[in-house]
């Protein structure tokens, strides 16, 4: 793409082609503060990828809090929260940042199943926390799919 990525088409990559393009940009007006404008351009893209990132963590908390925890009282609100976070994907989704969850899902899944860990053994769920497998069982497809939730796995005590 000789003008590079377009922005309609994907936010993510167009802060970070634009903030390249400022800095390589030849200007006889000083005034301009090109390399600050750039970093903050890289800046703006970072958080829109951080935000993206986040969500799925989220997702994936709620996708093993509902497998995996024997709380009967919490889970409509895990699904509400999915709902949520999967609208928030849908506005900022675009094929750099999927490529980007798919890079960055184990460790995505890791950071979930640590925290996910820490909540249930602080409510006593210590067998239910034991369970939880350390390899990810959900694709990106399932995070992204509006109508996937994870079944519960077989039952255990806290």
């Amino acid at each position: 793409m000789p003008d590079g990525p377009r922005y309609d088409d994907d936010f993510f990559a167009w802060t970070q082609y634009q903030a390249e393009v400022l800095r390589t940009m030849r200007t006889r007006d000083n005034r301009f503060d090109r390399e600050h404008v750039a970093e903050e351009m890289e800046d703006l893209g970072r958080s829109y990828r951080d935000a993206v990132r986040s969500q799925v963590r989220r997702i994936l908390e709620h996708f093993v809090k509902l497998a995996y925890s024997p709380a009967p009282d919490p889970r409509a609100g895990w699904g509400g929260s999915i709902s949520d976070a999967r609208s928030e994907l849908a506005d900022k989704m675009s094929p750099t940042l999927r490529r980007d969850l798919e890079d960055m899902f184990g460790t995505l899944y890791a950071r979930a199943r640590r925290k996910v860990i820490r909540d249930m053994q602080d409510f006593g769920e210590h067998d239910a926390a034991a369970a939880i497998p350390t390899d990810c069982p959900y694709t990106l497809d399932e995070v992204l799919d509006d109508d996937w939730y994870p079944e519960p796995a077989a039952k255990v005590s806290k």
